[in-house]
């Protein structure tokens, strides 16, 4: 029998990071039945304030709802590019590199990745059916160099984990709101009632405090659903082979919750009930469709040109 490699000093400092304590970690069950109680009764009435709107939260909207307002109530004119959509091609390549026969090259399974999405019936396989040979190239080269830096530097996972890539979790109490959550790894085996799950997702490009919020969403959509809290988040930034760990604790539950049920609110209060929209500006406006637009986020972002301008 082949001996397994040996792990990479990067590959170590990651696994003591992710590894489970050996003091099991179980959350008192009152703790769980309060949260879920909140959860159920806050969003009932934030669903009656909707007047049968149906309502999908997900980490993508509290993120809008939660920065600028005239943003969050414009048309989603959302369009895949080669460097977006990396993401998703790489995430497929790793997926099958975990099933993979043999060494898995991030080539040969980024290939394999691509070949198959365009067998799929939805938006994403008719965006890689329908690229042009060097917008092809491009996406190619992008997801390679994703799936190369985890394969190199994320420590191998045993199938005995039970590894699950882009893992969805959905909770839906009575009324028209439905949380909806999908993270790129969860890792664990369920025991009873012991927090044993690992999410995990990954990054390209710069940190951001957001990140945190993002999994502390899925955090909470897991508890409500399992009445099982995850054990660790874990934001694994892949250019920098560095891992953002945070514990999972009551008051990590209770945060995510109460920003969830706050940018509820500020939806109905927009949408339903007629709130004027507030402006906020931040280096989101780099991106937004609505810059042109917008005076405040041009005087923001020529200001922050000028902040990097050497004397």
């Amino acid at each position: 029998m082949q001996e397994p490699a040996a792990l990479t000093p990067t590959q170590e400092r990651t696994l003591a990071l992710i590894r489970r304590d050996t003091e099991p970690l179980v959350f008192p069950q009152e703790f769980v039945d309060e949260l879920l109680e909140r959860a159920t009764t806050e969003i009932a009435q934030l669903s009656a304030r909707l007047e049968g709107e149906s309502l999908w939260v997900s980490k993508g909207f509290l993120a809008k709802v939660h920065g600028c307002e005239v943003r969050h109530l414009a048309p989603d004119d959302f369009q895949w590019k080669p460097a977006s959509a990396a993401g998703f091609v790489a995430h497929k390549a790793i997926e099958l590199s975990l099933n993979w026969r043999g060494e898995p090259h991030p080539a040969a399974v980024v290939d394999d990745a691509m070949a198959r999405l365009v067998d799929q019936a939805d938006n994403r396989g008719a965006y890689v059916a329908g690229l042009s040979e060097g917008e092809w190239a491009e996406l190619r080269s992008r997801a390679i160099d994703r799936t190369t830096k985890f394969l190199q530097d994320f420590p191998p996972l045993p199938l005995s984990a039970q590894p699950v890539l882009e893992a969805a979790a959905r909770w839906k109490p009575t009324g028209t709101i439905e949380f909806t959550g999908k993270v790129d790894l969860v890792v664990g085996k369920p025991a009873g009632r012991e927090s044993r799950l690992l999410i995990i997702d990954f990054k390209s490009g710069n940190k951001s405090f957001h990140h945190r919020d993002d999994l502390r969403f899925y955090a909470l959509v897991q508890t409500l659903r399992q009445q099982v809290p995850p054990r660790k988040l874990v934001t694994y930034y892949l250019d920098y082979a560095e891992s953002d760990v945070e514990d999972v604790t009551e008051g990590t539950l209770h945060a995510a919750l109460t920003r969830a049920l706050e940018g509820i609110a500020r939806h109905v209060e927009l949408t339903v009930e007629g709130r004027t929209p507030l402006k906020k500006v931040g280096v989101a406006c780099r991106w937004c469709p609505l810059q042109s637009e917008c005076t405040e986020g041009q005087v923001f972002l020529r200001g922050e040109s000028d902040d990097h301008i050497d004397p």
